[in-house]
């Protein structure tokens, strides 16, 4: 296993380098029959894509996917899915005098303590540009988990020390379209004024600022996920922290449950008619490493951008001392393009979940 592979029946396998032809996915274990939606992948390619707002990166890719396999009739076939991206504004000179000093903060160092070689050009294989892949598997997981009515949403919840209030109870289409009028893609919006107005300035100043993503999972079945190491939010970690700049992930209580004491945290069962329910939810939808089919939510925390505008001190693959500055074009802030990804990768884990939950009972 290199590394490039995610989930078990509801597989991907990422491909390309940011500086590359192209970057794409295979995606195995597609049940057949499913209403694959083109425009629906393309749409959440463009919410992921470079050069959308005066807030992200201007590198200017237009994302366009293409289907190479795995899909029949407008319906998937079983069989693997090959979707490709192709890069088309890459500008590998402006990474140049990166060429034989490592960048602090960047994948520079390890990448070539790991194999001896390393690709300059924006980072190779551990430039964010890789997660456009991602995005496009996981609109197809998306659209599995409609069929089972399962829904996923996910805001800008913190720019910097700027926190949004907790979401108020609404569907998900009303906070989709909260989200979506502002280009921070925060669903409050006295929020997200504050929040782009900051990341301008920062931008100004050559600098960048780290955020937080919060994520909430709708309709999620009890039941999902596996009792010692394959426990549901240990997928769901591993799923956000192997996305690019994230340093922090928490589901429920997350941190402030350790300053509790057990007869606050615990969440008291309901009686109802229908499936169980609990009074609070500081368990964030999952119980023993599986779902109990409340509401699931997660933060995801960003650190600061690598690349800044500013001269810094740093070494040469020699290790001598040498100084760089950052050039080219990067996001000041990586969360507002980082929403959909968040997004899809819980998505490829609940599908993961749900169809192996299909092979440990009869029923």
């Amino acid at each position: 296993m290199a590394g490039n592979t995610f989930g078990q029946l509801f597989k991907i396998t990422t491909f390309g380098e940011s500086h590359g032809q192209a970057i794409g996915v295979i995606l195995d274990g597609c049940p057949a029959g499913l209403p694959i939606d083109l425009d629906f992948i393309q749409a959440e390619l463009d919410k992921r894509k470079p050069g959308q707002s005066k807030i992200t990166t201007q590198r200017k890719e237009s994302d366009t996917v293409q289907i190479l396999s795995g899909i029949f009739e407008g319906k998937s076939t079983g069989t693997p899915i090959a979707l490709l991206i192709p890069n088309e504004d890459h500008r590998s000179k402006d990474y140049e005098h990166n060429k034989d000093v490592y960048r602090p903060s960047h994948a520079d160092y390890t990448y070539d303590a790991k194999y001896g070689i390393r690709d300059h050009r924006g980072g190779g294989r551990s430039s964010a540009r890789e997660t456009a892949a991602r995005v496009a598997a996981g609109a197809i997981a998306k659209m599995l988990l409609n069929h089972y009515g399962i829904q996923i949403f996910a805001h800008v919840s913190a720019v910097g020390t700027i926190n949004a209030p907790n979401l108020k109870s609404a569907s998900i289409a009303e906070l989709l379209e909260l989200r979506e009028e502002n280009i921070v893609r925060c669903a409050d919006p006295a929020t997200a004024k504050q929040m782009i107005e900051c990341i301008e300035v920062i931008k100004k100043d050559g600098d960048t600022i780290g955020g937080k993503i919060n994520c909430i999972i709708q309709n999620c079945p009890a039941g999902l996920g596996e009792p010692v190491f394959d426990k549901l939010h240990a997928d769901l970690g591993k799923a956000m922290l192997s996305i690019n700049a994230v340093h922090g992930f928490e589901y429920g209580s997350g941190f402030s449950g350790s300053e509790m004491k057990g007869s606050e945290h615990n969440d008291v069962f309901l009686a109802t008619d229908g499936a169980p329910k609990t009074l609070t939810n500081f368990s964030g939808g999952i119980q023993g490493g599986i779902s109990n089919g409340m509401e699931i939510n997660f933060t995801v925390a960003f650190k600061p951008v690598a690349t800044i505008m500013h001269n810094q001190q740093t070494i040469n693959a020699a290790g001598e001392a040498a100084e760089i500055k950052g050039k080219g074009r990067h996001d000041p802030c990586v969360v507002p393009r980082a929403v959909v990804i968040v997004e899809a990768m819980a998505a490829l884990v609940i599908a993961d979940m749900l169809l192996r939950n299909k092979a440990v009972t009869l029923n």
